[in-house]
């Protein structure tokens, strides 16, 4: 026990009350058919042992913090559900069981319109619906059998957490990064609120509702995310990032080329222009003016054709014109014309006849060996007016948060006729809601300013993605009531090592969190630039669906008969009518979903877990299929007569043993260590670097394989069969963590222990509190040799001596290795690259261009040796 604790990252007082002595079996030395109620009973039994995570915040050595996206709580889980939380329960726990200190939270995404739209449609309090709906769900994932940190939960709708997103509303306006303006906005007339341009999709539609969006002035409240944009950019290419794979291209598209600065200007019509230019000196052209769009909202205003804007940089004012005839930079409708600067703007400054008067500027300032010197002049006032200069692509737009809906958070500002727009002094957060319908009256109060009384509060609340752009870092200290996070905390604990959730997340949500979290690194709060190391896009659940043809009515599958499962073709049972099959996402809508609890009811929370993660990559759409489950529930029953006959080898007086130290007995006990080593390595690999869980399911049932092979013998005898067994079912613990801890406490009762306890084995711990099988030192390693990614060959090293194998020492046994020099015989070395995985395998790769021939002048004994024509 010493040696174990040594390797664990805390000490031994929390160790102590971390372990988890053995707990007896609950089916005992019966040995009953494995169905459903034995494994409702196994459940049962171990439910409450296994639900809770073993967080230590003092003690960041070896921290592991893997997050899944937190759910909107919708009152039932649904399988995508069930899929991301067993993927994420599964790292968590394997990551425990090699020694990690592991948080994995839980909280609620909690605010929004689908819990305003379903808490009216009832006649009922939003707060009261979600309430009620956090405490069902979280219920369901106590069954799921989660090992959630619960002392760190939140939910977005509390005061609590709520309180902290407008401290950080205040911290982004005080940074001049929150501002107000009037701008031409997205409408959805079903949900009658404004939807960020992100939030419209291709068709114009709403993300939500599914509604044909309006356009509407309106006076929104932004933040500046244009301010990061370069940085965001930049933090693409941080190292840490791990397994982004398209999600990079994704958000760089989205983000686009910072090629040019916008700067924000104010208008004779009391609002700010958004202005982009690859050319910022242009704007310390007394001449300069501003091309819109003829559609621009502002040319609908009385006052468009005495439009100006400020243009501070060269003490001027702009005029402002409406033409389609200049060429605009991309996805923008504003163009900045600098007459002084180039030849075509003085030809349109003369075409409109535009005035001019003069600043005093000396023509001779605006020439070419200036410019740079007037690019800096400006970027530098830029930032001391707080006006923009940011580097940043003309299509992205600042974040548009304003929502004109009741459930969400309270935007901390009142409005006074005296000071304009002030913000709510930090000691009266937070801006709580009030009951809903609430009068105007109720909105009514006293400056924080001047003390006015007829001032009002802002009756606009925030985007539910400004509650989600910050709570990985809440998490961490979720109960402060003190300050929003302590910076000690972030720095021990952040970045999150695994994030992990869908792939609809992958623009918007990450590049608001990105965002929030480099604002936060930009004021010491944050350790980090990049929130997320290692990202894990999962594939959806999809249901089979059945479509009348014409129609397009969906119908169930019990009214459908199916011609050919394999080309898709089904008829209506009583009207014989075509129908198309096809895999959808799992909607109510599509009549193609499946309940968990059926699921759990029917087949046991662990083999509803298995089977989520068989057959496909977490990354893939998972076809949801009865057709793919007896694979797994064949598999748990073989596990279940292994140790059944386990039990009944070792418990056996009368065999006629063969002597453990025969031929034939030492052949079967090394193929169980090679067995072993194989699928251990195998399923570590999936586990730990490629997080293939469903390959990593695939080593395991080989290793089962191996186990069911073995003779009666060497079951009674064989201490590699005891030790391959063992690696079983810890193997299995992550995914499957009731029915493995049920396995191994009848595993440890069986009498005749072969391995002593060891470092490898606890035998009076539970499974969970297992250390995650190792590889043996003796045992060989793949080091494979590749040349431009194709394998030439695969060099055996023992373990011991592979993981202290340098790209150096690698390169020497390439070198030295025929299959490999002669390859290499006319190839010219680009480049090579190695990867060691201790423990599992070594890669060395050589890139190659095959060398260029010298060609020989041709001689006289080279002609004549030519063949005549």
């Amino acid at each position: 026990m010493q040696a174990l604790r040594r390797t664990r990252p805390w000490g031994a007082v929390y160790w102590n009350s971390w372990r988890r002595l053995l707990t007896q079996s609950c089916t005992g030395n019966e040995n009953p058919e494995l169905n459903s109620d034995v494994k409702h009973r196994i459940e049962a039994h171990w439910r409450e042992q296994l639900s809770g995570g073993q967080f230590n915040p003092k003690d960041s050595k070896d921290k592991y913090y893997v997050l899944s996206m937190f759910p909107y709580p919708s009152g039932n889980l649904h399988m995508g559900h069930v899929r991301v939380y067993t993927i994420a329960d599964s790292v968590a726990r394997f990551q425990r069981m090699c020694g990690k200190n592991v948080f994995q939270p839980m909280g609620w995404d909690s605010f929004g319109l689908p819990a305003e739209n379903a808490a009216n449609q009832r006649g009922v309090e939003p707060a009261s619906w979600t309430e009620q709906n956090i405490a069902q769900m979280k219920e369901q994932l106590k069954r799921l059998g989660c090992s959630f940190d619960w002392n760190h939960e939140l939910s977005t709708c509390s005061p609590k957490y709520y309180k902290w997103t407008q401290h950080l509303f205040l911290m982004l306006h005080r940074h001049g990064l929150a501002y107000q303006n009037e701008a031409l906005v997205n409408w959805d007339p079903v949900d009658k609120t404004v939807l960020a341009d992100e939030q419209v999709d291709a068709n114009g539609c709403s993300w939500r509702s599914g509604a044909k969006v309006e356009k509407k002035l309106l006076r929104q409240w932004f933040i500046r995310t244009s301010a990061y944009a370069k940085q965001l950019l930049d933090g693409l290419e941080d190292p840490t990032l791990r397994d982004w794979r398209d999600i990079i291209n994704l958000q760089r598209h989205w983000i686009g080329e910072c090629d040019g600065y916008a700067f924000n200007l104010l208008t004779s019509a009391s609002g700010f222009l958004r202005v982009w230019t690859t050319h910022p000196e242009h704007l310390k052209d007394p001449h300069a003016f501003l091309v819109l769009r003829s559609n621009h909202h502002l040319s609908k205003l009385k006052s468009a054709d005495s439009l100006s804007a400020e243009n501070p940089f060269a003490g001027t004012t702009m005029p402002v014109v409406f033409s389609d005839e200049v060429t605009f930079p991309p996805k923008s409708d504003v163009y900045l014309a600098a007459p002084s600067f180039r030849s075509e703007d003085k030809d349109l400054w003369d075409s409109y006849g535009l005035a001019f008067t003069s600043n005093g500027t000396d023509e001779e300032t605006l020439s070419p060996a200036n410019w740079e010197m007037l690019r800096k002049e400006v970027l530098q006032a830029a930032t001391r007016l707080n006006v923009g200069g940011y580097r940043v692509s003309s299509k992205l737009k600042d974040w548009l948060i304003s929502r004109q809906r009741y459930w969400g958070t309270p935007i901390p500002i009142v409005h006074c006729q005296k000071c304009g727009a002030v913000p709510v002094p930090e000691e009266q957060l937070p801006v709580s809601l009030p009951p809903k319908d609430s009068p105007k009256e109720a909105f009514l109060c006293d400056c924080p300013k001047c003390g006015e009384k007829d001032a009002r509060r802002e009756t606009d609340t925030m985007d539910t993605f400004v509650d989600s752009s910050w709570y990985y870092l809440r998490y961490l200290d979720a109960q402060n009531s003190e300050s929003i996070f302590d910076p000690a905390l972030t720095k021990r604990f952040m970045p999150v090592d695994l994030y992990i959730g869908g792939k609809e997340h992958a623009v918007l949500h990450l590049y608001y969190a990105r965002f929030m979290n480099q604002f936060l690194h930009s004021c010491g709060l944050s350790p980090t630039s990049e929130p997320f190391s290692r990202l894990l896009v999962q594939g959806m659940v999809m249901g089979r669906s059945f479509r009348v043809k014409g129609s397009g009515r969906y119908v169930p599958e019990s009214e459908v008969e199916i011609v050919n499962a394999k080309k898709n073709q089904a008829v209506l049972k009583e009207t014989k009518e075509p129908v198309v099959m096809t895999w959808e996402k799992m909607s109510k809508s599509k009549l193609n979903g499946v309940e968990p609890s059926d699921m759990f009811n029917e087949y046991g929370t662990d083999t509803t877990r298995l089977i989520i993660l068989a057959d496909v990559a977490p990354t893939s759409h998972r076809n949801w299929s009865s057709a793919t489950f007896p694979g797994i529930l064949n598999w748990q029953k073989r596990l279940w007569l292994t140790l059944q006959d386990f039990q009944e080898a070792r418990e056996d007086q009368n065999a006629s043993d063969v002597v453990p130290t025969s031929e034939e007995f030492l052949a079967e006990d090394a193929k169980l260590f090679d067995a072993r080593n194989f699928y251990v390595k195998g399923a570590t690999f999936n586990y730990r670097h490629a997080q293939q869980l469903s390959v990593a399911i695939s080593k395991m049932q080989g290793l089962t394989n191996s186990l069911r092979r073995t003779p009666k013998h060497v079951l009674r005898h064989g201490k590699q069969f005891e030790r391959a067994l063992a690696a079983q079912i810890i193997m299995l613990a992550p995914m499957a963590p009731h029915f493995a801890s049920e396995l191994w406490s009848k595993f440890v009762a069986i009498p005749g222990r072969l391995n002593p306890a060891s470092q490898e084995l606890q035998w009076s711990e539970d499974v969970l509190a297992q250390r995650w099988p190792d590889i043996d030192p003796a045992y060989n390693l793949d080091l494979s040799i590749k040349v431009n990614g194709f394998e030439n060959c695969v060099i055996k090293v023992q373990r011991t001596h592979l993981d202290k194998v340098t790209h150096s020492d690698a390169l020497d046994i390439a070198f030295n290795t025929e299959s490999v020099t002669s390859y290499l015989i006319d190839k010219k070395i680009r480049t090579t690259n190695f990867v060691l995985y201790p423990g599992i395998e070594a890669i060395l790769n050589i890139y190659v261009d095959k060398a260029k021939k010298t060609q020989k002048p041709a001689t006289t004994d080279d002609a004549e040796a030519q063949p005549q024509a």
